[in-house]
């Protein structure tokens, strides 16, 4: 079977190997225009092109899938399209290109968490199971019928990364698995069913801990904005970043956004009890062991997080 694959993050990777392993013929790999990386900001391809191009197969560049893309695409005549995490909006006049359409790999359990965050979404609201799905892509936000399903458990440290790792990787076994039986004609796809819930892009300001809030919001806030865009908090009218914290409930009385060091431990008052810090990144410096950005601080009395 003749597959276009879309995609662009890392994430995106362990889907088109699999493909490529289980003898699909990906005949191109469609993914957003390279992008400027790092303090140099020098050009850089997704890694999905990256990998498409060590694999050998032909790279469509392309921010949005406009009228010359999608003539691209049909030239190709591709039997199915397998996206996940492209970045970009499938218009309906490539919907139909394909003959068996656009199968999408989304990392929820749909319906909950439709949109372009839906592993952070998840973590930041607490849930104790997440998973990922394969449907039918239609003009909808990831409405369309399912075809599989899997779960995988939340942990209590999971970040965002380190669960989008894990199903990056047992997803991309259903997405094999989905387009195999699409191929032998017999994939059957559901109506979705259940709550709906919307998983928005996240933002700078999402990674922003209010300490006002209770321990257990601020625990599942960081871990959920951990890589991208990344928790922080506001020292001396500068942003300083902050990798997840530790949950103290053995620590009261510590006022919201107060600081304190016992032994080894830099701790932080919140709404609730106290959380622990692990690593932070003052403005202008490398990330640090918080223990040892505390020794270089003259007094911790007097400092506030905001």
């Amino acid at each position: 079977m003749r597959v276009l694959f879309a995609g662009t993050p890392a994430v995106a990777v362990p889907s088109l190997n699999a493909l490529v392993e289980a003898g699909f013929q990906v005949v191109a790999v469609l993914t957003r225009p390279d992008a400027p990386i790092g303090r140099k900001r020098i050009l850089t391809p997704s890694p999905v092109a990256a990998r498409a191009a060590e694999l050998g197969i032909e790279v469509i560049h392309a921010a949005r899938i406009g009228a010359d893309t999608i003539a691209r695409i049909s030239a190709l005549s591709p039997d199915v399209a397998a996206i996940v995490a492209y970045g970009g909006l499938v218009p309906p006049a490539a919907l139909g290109v394909p003959r068996h359409g656009w199968i999408n790999l989304h990392f929820s359990l749909l319906p909950a968490w439709r949109g372009a965050a839906p592993v952070q979404r998840a973590v930041m609201a607490g849930d104790d199971v997440t998973g990922a799905v394969t449907f039918q892509l239609e003009e909808g936000l990831d409405t369309g019928p399912v075809f599989g399903t899997l779960t995988e458990t939340v942990g209590p440290e999971d970040t965002a990364g380190e669960l989008l790792e894990r199903l990056s990787h047992s997803g991309a076994v259903l997405l094999t698995q989905t387009l195999a039986a699409v191929a032998a004609g017999k994939a059957v796809a559901r109506p979705q069913q259940g709550d709906v819930s919307l998983a928005p892009k996240l933002t700078l300001d999402d990674g922003r801990l209010d300490w006002k809030k209770p321990a257990l919001a601020l625990g599942r806030q960081a871990r959920g904005v951990t890589p991208e865009p990344g928790a922080w908090t506001v020292l001396d009218g500068q942003r300083v970043k902050l990798e997840p914290v530790r949950l103290r409930p053995d620590v009261a009385g510590l006022a919201p956004g107060s600081l304190s060091v016992q032994g080894r431990s830099v701790l932080v008052g919140t709404g609730s009890h106290a959380v622990e810090l692990t690593r932070i990144q003052p403005a202008g410096k490398k990330m640090m062991a918080a223990a040892d950005w505390a020794r270089g601080m003259a007094s911790l009395e007097s400092v506030v997080f905001e």
